[in-house]
């Protein structure tokens, strides 16, 4: 059986629909950068994801050609994700999604280099005979966040995050959204496939604690 990282890191990939904390560990990624509205047909978006699979699969399908990847073993390729931002904003205006800056990413498995991802860059350009230069190997350290799956149209998205920020407050913890730690999505449906109101997406927010005079930590 491939090994499915949803299945195998359910706490990362399959929180429940009620918000909970999870401190998450230190992961490379396949990413390309861009910006504007997602829903655009043949949008910057769209493009991205194109170039971020042509990658996936080509490092999951080495195991067929000359490049042996020390340590492969087959797996599932990860969901797509998304780091989302808006110059001046705190969080999300899904009113004004043309203001859209965001980093689209596919987890890479720990065993694959920079080397290896470098590999898969130029095997997919000759192969495919498409530029990818835009596509880079991008690490992120999240540490503490908030998450809940939120279950329906990307648009009613803003209900679930009041909820999770409600309960970080609850439990004594602040907001901490940065330029350097964004609003996260993990897309665990297929929205060509999936009716938007069983959609399902993972919803993540840094957080970091208050200290006991209220202060943030």
């Amino acid at each position: 059986m491939a090994f499915d990282y949803k299945k195998e890191y359910k706490e990362f990939y399959m929180p429940k629909g009620t918000p909970s904390i999870v401190d998450v560990p230190k992961m490379n990624y396949i990413a390309v950068r861009g910006s504007g509205n997602p829903n655009d047909e043949d949008g910057e978006y769209k493009q991205a994801i194109g170039l971020l699979y042509g990658i996936a699969f080509t490092i999951k399908m080495s195991k067929k050609g000359d490049h042996q990847i020390d340590g492969y073993f087959d797996y599932v390729v990860p969901p797509l994700e998304g780091f989302w931002w808006q110059n001046g904003v705190i969080g999300i205006d899904y009113a004004h999604k043309e203001d859209f800056k965001w980093i689209s990413v596919i987890r890479l498995p720990d065993f694959v280099t920079k080397d290896d991802f470098e590999w898969a860059v130029r095997e997919a350009t000759v192969k495919k005979k498409q530029d990818f230069s835009k596509v880079e190997f991008f690490t992120y350290d999240e540490g503490l966040c908030v998450q809940c799956m939120h279950i329906g149209s990307y648009d009613d998205e803003p209900a679930t995050v009041d909820a999770m920020h409600r309960f970080i407050e609850e439990q004594g913890y602040v907001l901490d959204i940065t330029d350097k730690r964004l609003h996260h999505e993990i897309y665990l449906s297929d929205a060509r496939k999936v009716q938007p109101e069983k959609l399902k997406t993972v919803i993540r927010h840094p957080i970091r604690a208050l200290d006991v005079r209220g202060t943030s930590a």
